[in-house]
């Protein structure tokens, strides 16, 4: 990546992060000058010199930079250590606004009885990302993960499946590969991990065909399922899940009892009777 295009992608993560783009492109100047007049941010920023004064004004109230009230005024940014903490304060103080504002506005009853058999899909690895990190902290009983690709298996994953464990909840995890198998051996070695007899299921037939990238099971009546495009040009947006909930729901049914049949536990013989699922899973002792 070049110069001017990390020059671009900040001043674009600064709007994001609420400021206005003369704001975000003298605050980057800024950053770049140990310190400087409006001349000198407008010559580096190619923001107006008419309008530097006032982006520089917001900056200030926002604790993102400091004046020297000199004949020519001089200014300059605070650390970016300091820069990034106050831009993070805002930025969470926002998101604690805005889910007090919503839950405030939630005035919908949650009617159960509709959520016993609901199917939702989901676009994005992000929100994927999030929806999977959610259902995990909201485990009570159990929970089985299918993991086909290696790039899933992150640090916030482990912290998740960590914190499952801790409160008690049956973990059970299956790898697609054997390096996926290892390392998540490696990293979670109080949980069972078991290898898989699912390949028709999730491994893709042909290098264009939609392949599944993971499948979780939370107390038998959540499951997530996400897909992905095998091939060099697909993006994070490529990623695609349904969501399913309910006992009943025919889907959780369906896939419940194909992970039931295709799992292989990685134990002693005399093991595997004490890790039977669904209906006999046992806690592996930590």
């Amino acid at each position: 990546m070049t110069t001017e295009n990390y020059k671009a992608e900040t001043v674009g993560l600064l709007q994001d992060l609420g400021l206005k783009e003369y704001e975000a492109g003298c605050f980057l100047a800024l950053t770049q000058l140990s310190a400087g007049t409006a001349k000198e941010i407008s010559e580096l920023s190619e923001v107006p010199r008419t309008r530097v004064y006032d982006a520089v004004r917001v900056l200030e109230s926002k604790g993102l930079v400091e004046v020297q009230h000199s004949s020519p005024q001089q200014f300059r940014a605070v650390s970016i250590e300091e820069a990034t903490a106050t831009l993070r304060q805002q930025y969470d103080t926002r998101i604690d606004t805005l889910q007090s504002h919503l839950e405030a506005l939630d005035l919908q009853p949650e009617d159960k009885s509709d959520r016993m058999q609901e199917v939702w899909s989901l676009s994005g690895h992000d929100g994927i990302e999030s929806r999977t990190h959610t259902l995990l902290e909201d485990a009570d009983s159990e929970v089985v993960l299918l993991v086909v690709e290696e790039e899933l298996l992150t640090e916030a994953l482990y912290e998740r499946l960590h914190d499952a464990v801790d409160r008690g909840v049956d973990v059970i995890i299956g790898g697609e590969t054997d390096a996926i198998i290892a390392k998540l051996g490696t990293e979670l070695p109080s949980v069972k991990v078991f290898e898989t007899e699912l390949d028709w299921l999730l491994g893709p037939a042909s290098d264009d065909e939609v392949g599944i990238s993971r499948l979780l099971l939370v107390d038998r009546t959540k499951l997530l399922v996400s897909s992905f495009y095998p091939d060099d040009d697909h993006d994070d947006s490529d990623e695609q899940a349904i969501f399913a909930n309910g006992l009943e729901n025919g889907i959780v049914v369906l896939l419940r009892r194909m992970i039931s049949s295709g799992l292989l536990p990685l134990a002693d013989p005399g093991d595997v009777a004490r890790q039977r699922f669904p209906g006999q899973t046992t806690r592996t002792e930590r």
